[in-house]
Order: C-alpha cells, then sequence, then structure tokens
C-alpha cells in the first residue's frame, strides 16, 4: 500500500538508465559472490594431483566435494582473491594474514565416519617454509581410517580399530614383490592392469597394484612368484621415518623414545577426541605435543623434565577439537597419517562426492577422456 497517496508524482524525474560498463560491472560482482558462496557453503570443484588414492582415484579426476555433508566451515583468513586459494597465478600470496577469525562451522548432515573419502588442508604445512593459515595450506585427499576416541593400529599392512580389522579399500594398490624368469613385461599388460614399477633388481621386481591385478599377474607364464612387500613388525625404517619420529622435537628424557613402528606395522595409537584428558609422559608426549602446540595453539616447552603449556607444569592435558586419521589408498605411495600424525576437524574441508571428468595425460589425443569415470560416484 502506497502510504504517501496524497503526493503527487514528480513526472519532471526520469530514471537514468545504467550504461552498458556499469552492467557488466554489477554483473561481474554478483556472478563473484554468488559463485563465492556456493563455494564456501555448498560445493567446491577439486582435482587430484597425485597417485595416493589410486585405484580409487586416478591422477586428472575431478570431483566435486560437498561443504554440506560434515558442514561448511566459515573462512578463517577472509581476506584474499577470489577463486584462488593460497598463491595467485604470477606467484605471490592470494590471501593477507593480517585478518583472522576464529574456527566455526555450521551444522552438517553427519560426522566424518570411518570409510569416508575426506578432502582436508595438509597438517604440515602449519612448519617451514610454509607456516601458511589453517584455511590456506594446500588441499590434500585421503580416506578417513580412524575417527575420534578409536585406537588404530596397523599390523602386517592390515588396518585395526579398536582390535577390530578395518576392511580394506575394494580398489586400492598395495605392494608386491615379484619374481619372473627373466622375461621381460609388455608395458601395454601393465597399463592394462594398472601396475606400477617402483624398481627391479634382475627378475626380482617391486610393484604396486590391486590386489586383482596381483591375482592375474601370477596366471602369466614369466611370473614364478608374488609376496605382499610387507616391512617387519618391529623394525623402523631411519630413511623413511614415520610419525611420531619425523618430530622428534616433543620429548622429555635425552633420547627420543624408539617406537619401531614403520608404515606396514604402525601403533597401537588412540586418536585424540574434544574433551579427552591425557597424561603426558616420555612416551605419549611424543605422539601427541605437535597436536597441543601447534594446531591447539599453545606454547609448549620443556624445562628440565617438566613439560610446561602456556608457561605451567603440565602432567595432563584435555583436548579442544575433535582428529581424525587419514591414509591414501596407494598405500605404499601415499604421505598420510602415518608421516604426519592427525588431522585436526578445523582442517577438514568436505567430502568427495563424484568425478564429474577424468582427464589421463598420458593417453593420445583420442583417449584422453577416461568416458567411465565421468559422473562416478566415489566410495
Amino acid at each position: 500500500m502506497n502510504w504517501k497517496f496524497w503526493k503527487k508524482k514528480d513526472s519532471s524525474k526520469v530514471k537514468k538508465k545504467k550504461s552498458a560498463l556499469r552492467e557488466w560491472g554489477d554483473a561481474i560482482i554478483f556472478a563473484v559472490i554468488a559463485a563465492t558462496l556456493i563455494r564456501t557453503l555448498f560445493i567446491e570443484a577439486y582435482v587430484i594431483p597425485s597417485g595416493s588414492m589410486e585405484n580409487s582415484l586416478l591422477i586428472g579426476d575431478y570431483l566435486f566435494v560437498s561443504k554440506v555433508n560434515y558442514g561448511a566451515r566459515m573462512p578463517i583468513t577472509p581476506v584474499s582473491f577470489p577463486f584462488m586459494h593460497h598463491t595467485t597465478p604470477w606467484g605471490t600470496q592470494a590471501y593477507w594474514g593480517g585478518v583472522k577469525l576464529p574456527y566455526y562451522r555450521l551444522p552438517g548432515l553427519s560426522d566424518i565416519k570411518k570409510g569416508d573419502i575426506v578432502v582436508f588442508n595438509a597438517p604440515i604445512e602449519a612448519d617451514s617454509p610454509y607456516f601458511r593459515p589453517v584455511d590456506k595450506r594446500e588441499n590434500i585427499i585421503k580416506r578417513c581410517q580412524g575417527t575420534p576416541g578409536d585406537t588404530l593400529s596397523v599390523v602386517d599392512a592390515q588396518v585395526y580399530i579398536n582390535g577390530k580389522a578395518a576392511p580394506s579399500p575394494e580398489r586400492g594398490k598395495e605392494g608386491y614383490f615379484v619374481e619372473t624368469n627373466g622375461q621381460e613385461f609388455n608395458p601395454a599388460i601393465l597399463n592394462e592392469l594398472k601396475i606400477e614399477i617402483r624398481g627391479n633388481t634382475g627378475n626380482r621386481y617391486e610393484m604396486m597394484m590391486g590386489k586383482e591385478s596381483a591375482a592375474t599377474l601370477k596366471t602369466y607364464s614369466n611370473v614364478k612368484s608374488i609376496v605382499p612387500a610387507v616391512t617387519l613388525k618391529g623394525t623402523s625404517d631411519p630413511l623413511n621415518p614415520v610419525y611420531p619420529v619425523k618430530y622428534p622435537r616433543y620429548k622429555i628424557t635425552p633420547n627420543f623414545p624408539d617406537f619401531k613402528w614403520n608404515v606396514d606395522n604402525y601403533g597401537p595409537i588412540i586418536i585424540p577426541k574434544k574433551g579427552w584428558t591425557v597424561k603426558l609422559d616420555s612416551l605419549t608426549f611424543p605422539v601427541y605435543g605437535r597436536a597441543i602446540e601447534i594446531y591447539e595453539n599453545n606454547k609448549v616447552n620443556v624445562v628440565g623434565k617438566d613439560i610446561m603449556i602456556n608457561g605451567k607444569k603440565a602432567d595432563t592435558y584435555t583436548f579442544k577439537l575433535n582428529y581424525y586419521f587419514m591414509m591414501g589408498d596407494n598405500r605404499h605411495n601415499s604421505e598420510d597419517s602415518r608421516f604426519w600424525g592427525f588431522v585436526p576437524e578445523d582442517h577438514v574441508v568436505g567430502k568427495a562426492l563424484f568425478t564429474w571428468m577424468s582427464i589421463d595425460s598420458t593417453a593420445t589425443f583420442f583417449d584422453k577422456i577416461r568416458w567411465n569415470r565421468l559422473f562416478r560416484g566415489i566410495h
């Protein structure tokens, strides 16, 4: 209703028409705002850059990642160039770290479940030479193996959660030692079976492949034996150290504890849960010190044999965040929680839903698109 009906309209005032430049400007601003809101709150595109998830996901797979499933994380570093993550195309920093907001996540459809394929920010980029804010660390993708409060261990390459064997990825890759009669493999066959050769000495090869490929390869006449490439229990690899040995700063004794863990035999280790209180001693401090200092933003140092947190002696610590243990499906070719530890909840970006495009950069022009992977769900 017009409450000023008694006033006469001034016919002399004519609404000015926007110029073409102004209309284009308004359209671009609207598009940027709309796209930013969609990427922040609902869904975002992602591309697989490495082979750590083969064969579940392949290099060149283009995914849609849902922000709704676990709840959208609000921007922590809000001042940045639109549609850029941490670096501009010309090599400069794409954000300004002068403004940082507290971590907050909208309610989601569900919690992260064991077996989910999750996109999250790389925890190692909290360190030198990056020192990036949480939401500007590189996006990586792995499968969730353990959730807050779980006790996780790996025994002879089999993951156990709370003492029970966890399901292995259906299309994952594992390492095998393959011995032949000297006859070389046909590269076309290796490509068809998605087999990767990591090295060979004479007639003995180290290969990465799925279980089905291993069963098929075993039937070939030039193959004498195939055995899993599993690092022995109770041995550590100084050339390929796993967590927490990679972070020896957190110790209260002159020597860092020798956990004797490796990629195939790891733990047991308890994954921190919000509200869980851990007793800090010579064995637990090396495991949880990094989370306490780096991810929960405390000042941690050791005076003699005393652990000091924010200037006060601490024998226990109660966690403020939930944590997860992530692993790649290509178990012997994945840098994951076995190497850099737990993933805090504030690093989680979203859940991988489906591939909408897949491009094989090594194929010929007419075979570059993997048609059988288009609009395929991710499991």
